[in-house]
């Protein structure tokens, strides 16, 4: 059995008049990357602060590394690393004395702090950069700093929270690999993101929230049979008439139906000959259409029916 490296048991936490968690609980083992998934006002951030003993709840427990977690646990807080959304850099230092100042929290000796820190900036392949100061970087290096002075100081749990809002694709690329190269070093990654196919690329286990509770949790393969829509057939077709739609509408399987901008999007739940059979409707029916394919549900399809929002919604 893997250790349990995140434990939160029943958290309630209240603004005034609003609940932002309602006895929420989540688990997460040892080795793990778990997306942490919902939209806003949700109440990730609000957990997150929780679980680092940043803000104070009403009830519950928390326990990370099998420890109750409060304020003053500094050794458990030496385990941790934090990406935040907001780079969180000093304009003032170099990037190499960015870097050396946050593993410096907690690597007092000087020689394995220098060791940290060269390996970090190789690690985010930022070493050209060191002696730069943040205001000269790219939006894209500047990612990679605030990665590498969250994780220089080798933690075993590391929070990402939106690491690659508004980078360049080269720059997504490197950091995702990066993610994936810490996890298998072995750390524990918390992750959370409103580009669903990061998530499904790199999180093994997720969960969804909405409102400060659990909605659904999983496997992203768990999560996607959890739904109606098993599979949508998508037809680029011109002028389709209303009597067509209405006959597509009564095909076995099929439970939604639109026509929009000449493209016809077909919503099945169950069956494993969906396409064939909209294609024998159109041949039958003397229809020609452009293309005809089939797209299995993503996990933006299992968010918008789970919580009747789009993730990538801002306020």
């Amino acid at each position: 059995m893997p250790n349990t490296v995140v434990e939160i048991n029943n958290l309630v936490k209240r603004y005034k008049e609003l609940i932002a968690l309602d006895n929420f609980s989540l688990k997460i083992n040892e080795g793990e990357v778990f997306g942490l998934l919902g939209p806003n006002g949700s109440g990730k951030t609000t957990t997150i602060n929780c679980m680092l003993s940043l803000l104070a709840y009403d009830k519950g427990e928390i326990k990370l590394f099998g420890e109750k977690m409060t304020p003053n646990k500094r050794e458990i807080k030496s385990k941790i690393g934090i990406v935040s959304q907001n780079v969180a850099v000093f304009d003032e230092l170099t990037v190499y004395e960015n870097v050396e100042y946050f593993c410096g929290l907690y690597i007092k000796d000087k020689k394995l702090r220098k060791q940290y820190v060269d390996e970090a900036l190789e690690f985010v392949d930022i070493m050209d950069f060191k002696k730069f100061y943040p205001k000269k970087l790219s939006g894209g290096l500047l990612r990679r700093l605030n990665i590498a002075c969250g994780i220089a100081h080798k933690p075993e749990l590391i929070i990402f929270d939106e690491p690659t809002v508004a980078v360049d694709p080269q720059s997504r690329n490197k950091i995702l690999e990066g993610i994936e190269e810490l996890n298998k070093k072995g750390a524990t990654i918390i992750y959370t993101s409103h580009y669903m196919e990061e998530v499904e690329q790199l999180c093994n286990h997720i969960l969804i929230m909405d409102k400060g509770k659990k909605i659904a949790e999983g496997t992203s393969d768990e999560l996607k049979g959890m739904i109606k829509n098993t599979e949508s057939v998508v037809v680029n077709v011109r002028h389709l008439k209303d009597n067509a739609i209405e006959d597509i509408k009564k095909l076995h399987h099929v439970y939604d139906v639109k026509y929009m901008n000449n493209i016809l999007t077909i919503k099945c739940s169950g069956g494993k000959h969906n396409i064939t059979h909209v294609a024998e409707y159109f041949e039958q029916s003397n229809l020609d259409y452009d293309r005809i394919y089939s797209e299995l549900p993503t996990l933006n399809d299992v968010f918008l029916e789970i919580t009747g929002k789009e993730l990538r919604d801002k306020e």
